[in-house]
């Protein structure tokens, strides 16, 4: 109706939106005095004078000091308040469950993890969930009801249609069609689940190396190889969670695999996940090749042969293993014609500048389309990162809006 205090252009909808512009200023710039986000908001001294004190009463603010070393009197400087509100992330692997949470200026405040290791949990998936959840509110000093909201980063996809997780047959334990509804009673705060590389692909165009980017793909390549696909700012999910699942791509350069969901592989998986590494490796002479899980020996084969530019055999394994990449990357850029292609986890991202040139050159002789590659630039778990972005986004915008 006209006239309510919730129209458009109406006082309360104005001072929501101002307040929603100072809050994300300082989150941008840290701490900020009031005639600077007078300046950066266009708004006069009086009104942001009244802006922070609406927003210091509501808690979302704080005085955190003065300036000094100006001419005249210090001004005083503000910060979003650390407390307002925590979010938490998860990261899902079939070796661990690890937890972290967030204060609403992003910070990690506590991080917890809990090992599942084996094809058969040795603990209900709830327990485990739970387990590292609380073990990262402890650490934050917190308990569970001060979290606002969950985001778990799983492999494969919960399927929106049924709430069955698929395309993840090696993640024992959450196949569960009752799943979802056992971590929401026994969770009090909303959660959301994400697929892993999604996650990554978050924190990528937020914090990394495609932050101003709206289309952009993501290739990711550590224990299984996925993509995950921004289009227009958003990603991409498909129908079923399915979108980038690359590693069931058909590919040349292997046999066809059928039924790719009960040998929970495909072509391009075969042709360039991490445990086809050590075979290039041999193939171009090397010999002292380590032992241990395949993603950790790949990345320690990349990062040696990035390391010895001048060694043909090192080179030439790079090489290999770069058109194998390029041979799936080129199907996905041929019809997607993506501005960015961010190459991602630990077997890809040890073969540094070295590995990503050569992959740039063969896929220009392979896609008509040439997007520009870069290599991430989150390090340090970027699934759980990604995770605790997503929950902090939405978070902040509950948390921020003060209309209601």
């Amino acid at each position: 109706m006209a006239g309510t205090s919730d129209t458009p252009g109406t006082p309360r909808v104005l001072r929501a939106m101002n307040d929603r512009a100072a809050l994300d200023l300082l989150l941008e710039h840290g701490t900020l005095s009031r005639t600077r986000i007078g300046k950066l908001t266009g708004l006069s001294k009086p009104t942001a004078s009244q802006l922070l004190a609406r927003l210091e009463a509501a808690g979302l603010v704080r005085a955190t000091g003065t300036s000094e070393g100006r001419p005249g009197p210090n001004a005083q400087l503000y910060a979003l308040d650390p407390a307002a509100a925590h979010a938490a992330g998860l990261d899902v692997t079939p070796e661990y469950v690890r937890a972290a949470v967030a204060d609403i200026t992003g910070r990690t405040v506590g991080v917890h993890e809990v090992a599942t290791p084996g094809r058969r949990p040795d603990r209900p998936v709830v327990q485990q969930v739970t387990e590292a959840l609380d073990g990262a509110v402890k650490a934050a000093g917190l308990t569970r009801d001060a979290l606002h909201r969950l985001v778990v980063g799983t492999p494969g996809a919960f399927d929106p249609n049924t709430g069955r997780l698929r395309y993840a047959s090696h993640l024992p334990g959450w196949h569960s069609p009752t799943l979802l509804d056992e971590l929401a009673a026994a969770l009090p705060m909303p959660v959301e689940y994400e697929n892993d590389v999604n996650l990554v692909a978050v924190a990528e165009q937020r914090l990394g190396a495609a932050r101003g980017h709206d289309d952009f793909v993501l290739l990711w390549n550590e224990g299984g190889l996925g993509a995950a696909l921004v289009l227009g700012g958003r990603l991409h999910r498909g129908w079923t969670g399915g979108a980038g699942e690359v590693g069931f791509l058909p590919v040349p350069g292997t046999p066809l695999v059928r039924q790719v969901t009960r040998a929970g592989s495909g072509g391009y998986q075969e042709l360039a996940g991490s445990q086809a590494i050590p075979g290039l490796a041999r193939e171009a002479g090397l010999t002292d090749i380590p032992t241990g899980p395949h993603a950790e020996v790949a990345a320690a084969l990349l990062a040696r042969a990035a390391r010895q530019p001048d060694d043909e055999r090192h080179q030439r394994f790079l090489r290999a293993y770069a058109t194998r990449l390029a041979t799936g990357l080129a199907s996905l850029v041929s019809v997607l014609d993506p501005e960015l292609v961010v190459l991602s986890g630990a077997s890809l991202t040890s073969g540094g500048e070295p590995l990503r040139a050569l992959v740039q050159a063969e896929l220009a002789e392979l896609a008509a389309s040439r997007p520009r590659l870069v290599v991430g630039g989150v390090t340090g778990h970027p699934v759980l990162r990604g995770a605790l972005e997503s929950a902090l986004a939405s978070t902040r915008d509950e948390v921020f809006d003060t209309s209601r």
